[in-house]
C-alpha cells in the first residue's frame, strides 16, 4: 500500500481512508498527523479538523455537505453527522484555458469501423427490430425466435451446446458410441463463423413498456429516442412493428425521423398489425423484410476510420468511495485524450453533477451553452422537489455503505469522468450529438435510463465504471466495464473488462490507466475485442419517461 490515506484537494477538510483504519491509530499524511477517534472503514472519510454544527464539509475542493453536530478531528464521516449541501452557481464570463494531454502516440491511429452514407462511422453493424407500442412485444419475441437461432445470433454466453449435430448423426444412422465421441461445444469464434451474415454483428430487439397510455410528451420522447437509435452509427436499418391505434403512430415516427434526421437513408420497414390480414401475415412479412435488410447490411465491411469518429458515453453505476479516485478520473483522462484527437465524449447523469455545476459552467465554450446547462439542471431539481424528492436522495444504500455519504460527494467523484476539457455542447435527453468535444447529456442517474439516453444521443461506445459491480449494458453501444477496485475485478471477473484498482496502491497512475483504456476502446471499436456485457447479451433498453427518476 502506497499510502493509508489521501487528501484529494488542498482545500479539503476530510480525508479518505485507502484501507481499514482502527480507532486510536495515528496516520501521517505529508506534514499532517491525525489521531483517529473512531474506526474508519476503507473508502470512507474522516474529519481533518474540528467541525461545529453547520460547518461546511469540503472534498474535491467543493462543498459536499455540512455538519449536523460536532465532529472531532479524526472522527469518521457518516450520515449521522453530515447532510448533503452544495454551493450556489451562476452564469459568469469565464475564459477557460485548457491544455490537452500529450496525445501524440494516438495521433495517427485508426479503428476499423462501419462507414455510413451520412459520414458517421459505427463500431458495430446491427439491425434493429422495434415495437412502437408495448402491445407488440410478444410479436417481437416471436420474430426473435424465428431469426436468431438459425442466423447464428442465438447465444449470449461464451459457448453453446450444439444439439443439432447429435440429431443429424442420429438421423444418419450413427450408433451411440459415435454420438458419445462427438464434440458438441461451440465457442464464440465457432459461433461467429456459423453466422449467415458475417458482416452483421447482431439483431437487436428494443422491447419496452411505452408507446401508449402515458402522456403525449412520453410518446414524443419515445419516438425521438427510437429515431436516435435508428440513425445511430452502429445501426444499418430497422424493422418497426405498430399495432395501429396507439399514441406512437407510424406517422409520428416518420415525422420525428424527418425532423431530426432528414439525411438518414437507411432502410426502415414499417408494419401495422391492424392493417394485416392476420398475425401470421404480420410476422411473415416482418421476418422477410428483416432478412432482406440483413442482406443489404451484410454488404458493409469494416474499414479504417479516424479516432475522431468515436463518440464515447461516460457512465458510472454501483459507485463506491474509490470511484472518484481511480476509474472515474482514469476515464476522464481518456475523455481528454479523445477530445484532443477530435472525438466526442458525453457526460450524463445530471443528478450526479449536483454540487459541481459552477465548475462545469466555467468550462462551457460560451454562455448560451452554460445557460442551457443551468436551465436543465434547475428544472430537473425543481421537478424533483415538486415530487417531494431531491437530488439529495440520489445515493443508494450501496453507495452510502461504501463511502458516498452525500449526493455531492458522489457527484464530485462522478464528474471526474468528464476530465478537464471544455464543454462544447449541452444536450437534452435523446438530443443528437453534433459537436465534437465534451457534451453534457441530461439523463437520470438511473444506470439503464442513462445509458439508453447516451446511445440515443449517438454514443457508439460506452465506458461504465463501477465499484460495486453492475451487470448491465446497452443494446447498440458496446459497453466496457471498468472496476474502481481490484477486489471487485477478482470477485466479478465475468463482467469487468479493465481494473483500475492498482491506482490506489500506486502501481499505476491515472494517466497510464487512461491510456490503457483508450487502447482497449480502439480494439473494441474495431471488433477485435468483445466486451463482457456484449458476451453476456446485456442489451438493456429503458426509455426515461420525463417524470422524476434519480
Amino acid at each position: 500500500m502506497h499510502n493509508k490515506v489521501l487528501k484529494v484537494h488542498p482545500r479539503d477538510n476530510i480525508i479518505v481512508a485507502l484501507q481499514d483504519l482502527q480507532k486510536g491509530e495515528r496516520v501521517v499524511l505529508e506534514e499532517e498527523k491525525f489521531n483517529l477517534v473512531s474506526d474508519v472503514p476503507s473508502k470512507h472519510k474522516f474529519a481533518a479538523v474540528q467541525f461545529a454544527p453547520g460547518d461546511q464539509v469540503i472534498m474535491y475542493g467543493v462543498i459536499v455537505g455540512k455538519a449536523t453536530k460536532e465532529i472531532s478531528s479524526g472522527e469518521v464521516i457518516t450520515t449521522r453527522n453530515i447532510v448533503h449541501a452544495t454551493a450556489d452557481y451562476q452564469i459568469q464570463s469565464v475564459d477557460y484555458e485548457w491544455i490537452p494531454p500529450d496525445h501524440s502516440e494516438f495521433a495517427n491511429r485508426t479503428f476499423m469501423g462501419y462507414h455510413r452514407s451520412d459520414g458517421q462511422v459505427g463500431t458495430m453493424n446491427y439491425w434493429l427490430v422495434i415495437p412502437l407500442v408495448f402491445c407488440e412485444n410478444r410479436n417481437i419475441n416471436v420474430i426473435r425466435e424465428a431469426l436468431n437461432e438459425q442466423l447464428g445470433y442465438a447465444t449470449a454466453k461464451s459457448f453453446r451446446v450444439d444439439t443439432q449435430s447429435l440429431i443429424d448423426q442420429y438421423q444418419s444412422g450413427q450408433d451411440a458410441s459415435s454420438i458419445l465421441a462427438t464434440d458438441i461445444i461451440l465457442d464464440q469464434e465457432e459461433l461467429r463463423q456459423r453466422r449467415i451474415f458475417q458482416n452483421v454483428d447482431g439483431i437487436k430487439y428494443l422491447t419496452h413498456e411505452g408507446g401508449c397510455g402515458g402522456t403525449r410528451q412520453d410518446t414524443q420522447m419515445l419516438c425521438k429516442l427510437l429515431a436516435g437509435y435508428i440513425n445511430h452509427s452502429n445501426v444499418a436499418g430497422a424493422t418497426l412493428l405498430s399495432l395501429g391505434c396507439q399514441n406512437a403512430q407510424v406517422s409520428l415516427m416518420k415525422q420525428t425521423m424527418t425532423e431530426h434526421y432528414p439525411n438518414c437513408s437507411k432502410p426502415i420497414y414499417y408494419l401495422e398489425q391492424q392493417d394485416s390480414e392476420s398475425e401470421r401475415e404480420l410476422i411473415a412479412n416482418a421476418v422477410k423484410q428483416t432478412f432482406a435488410g440483413l442482406m443489404e447490411a451484410n454488404k458493409i465491411e469494416r474499414a479504417p476510420a479516424s479516432l475522431s469518429k468515436l463518440k464515447l458515453g461516460l457512465e458510472c453505476g454501483g459507485s463506491d468511495g474509490f470511484s472518484g479516485l481511480t476509474a472515474n478520473p482514469a476515464l476522464g483522462y481518456t475523455s481528454d485524450l479523445l477530445v484532443a484527437l477530435g472525438g466526442t465524449t458525453m457526460l450524463a447523469e445530471f443528478p450526479e453533477l449536483n454540487g459541481i455545476e459552477q465548475e462545469l459552467i466555467n468550462r462551457c465554450s460560451n454562455q448560451e451553452i452554460a445557460r442551457k446547462f443551468s436551465s436543465l439542471m434547475k428544472s430537473y431539481s425543481d421537478e424533483a422537489r415538486r415530487s417531494q424528492s431531491s437530488f439529495a436522495f440520489n445515493p443508494s444504500p450501496g453507495n452510502i455503505r461504501d463511502g458516498l455519504i452525500t449526493d455531492a460527494i458522489k457527484s464530485a467523484g462522478a464528474a471526474k469522468k468528464g476530465g478537464t476539457s471544455p464543454v462544447t455542447d449541452v444536450l437534452d435527453y435523446a438530443e443528437p450529438s453534433i459537436h465534437p468535444g465534451l457534451n453534457l447529456v441530461c439523463t437520470p442517474g438511473n444506470d439503464v435510463e442513462s445509458t439508453t439516453g447516451l446511445a440515443g444521443s449517438g454514443a457508439n461506445i460506452i465506458v461504465f465504471t463501477t465499484g460495486l459491480g453492475t451487470p448491465t449494458g446497452n443494446a447498440v453501444a458496446p459497453t466496457i466495464k471498468v472496476s474502481t477496485n481490484s477486489q471487485l475485478a477478482q470477485r466479478m471477473e465475468d463482467i469487468i473488462d479493465l481494473d483500475t484498482g492498482s491506482i490506489i496502491s500506486g502501481a499505476s497512475t491515472i494517466e497510464s490507466k487512461g491510456r490503457e483504456l483508450l487502447e482497449l476502446i480502439i480494439t473494441v471499436a474495431s471488433g477485435d475485442v468483445v466486451p463482457k456485457a456484449v458476451h453476456l447479451g446485456q442489451d438493456d433498453f429503458i426509455p426515461w419517461k420525463r417524470g422524476i427518476s434519480l
